[in-house]
């Protein structure tokens, strides 16, 4: 049996997604919403040249924000969510909805709509898609150090307007996490993946400005 030990150490063993683009034959929007739409693809899959159809939703993307203060503590808002019907405890984040926005500047601005904060440390924490069997969504999670009072406070609407916030410790957000007491995902994935970047004295992190290849519009060009 292979050495586990020495697989977890070699960066090069480690899994990694593979990112494709197989020729469409036919794409149409069998669904237009206000935010996102749902999106068929008639796809040339395999050797055998095989036509398979897949429909999916069609989504921005988005940006989550893990903001850490002095203490290890990370800020947390409530906001009610209506497909799950449930006010989630989460992180900061929002949508890669403003065109030609690059994704650190997008976290920055959600932070600061969310918020009122700004940061002056910014770092890549985890990438991961939402829920690729149905969805082109992903999300970017980023960490935020150095905090301070944004020079403005944001008015907010709808289900933002009353959102609760909460400073918790990092270990009592993974404690949440592991009694299943929370199941917003980039909450779980944010906070599991900082108490894990801590305990590596934070060398796992990427830079702010590191390329985000499973966001199909942040992938370089073919060829």
């Amino acid at each position: 049996m292979p050495d586990t030990a020495a697989v977890a150490g070699d960066r090069d063993a480690l899994p990694a997604d593979e990112y494709v683009d197989l020729p469409i034959l036919e794409r149409e929007t069998v669904f237009e919403g206000r935010i996102w739409d749902v999106r068929r693809d008639t796809l040339d899959y395999g050797p055998a040249g095989a036509r398979i159809v897949r429909e999916y939703v069609a989504h921005p993307g988005a940006v989550a924000i893990l903001a850490l203060d002095e203490t290890d503590r990370v800020l947390l808002i409530k906001q009610y969510r209506q497909p799950v019907r449930a006010r989630e405890w989460e992180i900061p984040a929002g949508l890669l909805d403003v065109a030609e926005e690059p994704p650190l500047e997008a976290a920055k601005r959600e932070l600061a709509e969310e918020a009122d904060l700004v940061a002056s440390d910014w770092a890549v924490l985890a990438d991961y898609f939402t829920t690729p069997g149905g969805s082109d969504e992903a999300i970017r999670v980023y960490l935020a150090r150095g905090l301070a009072a944004a020079p403005e406070v944001h008015e907010r609407e709808d289900e933002e307007a009353d959102m609760e916030r909460r400073w918790v410790p990092l270990d009592a957000c993974v404690d949440a996490v592991l009694a299943r007491r929370t199941g917003n995902p980039s909450f779980t994935v944010g906070v599991l993946a900082a108490a894990a970047a801590r305990s590596r004295d934070w060398s796992t992190l990427g830079p702010a400005d590191a390329a985000w290849p499973a966001h199909p519009s942040q992938r370089p060009a073919a060829g």
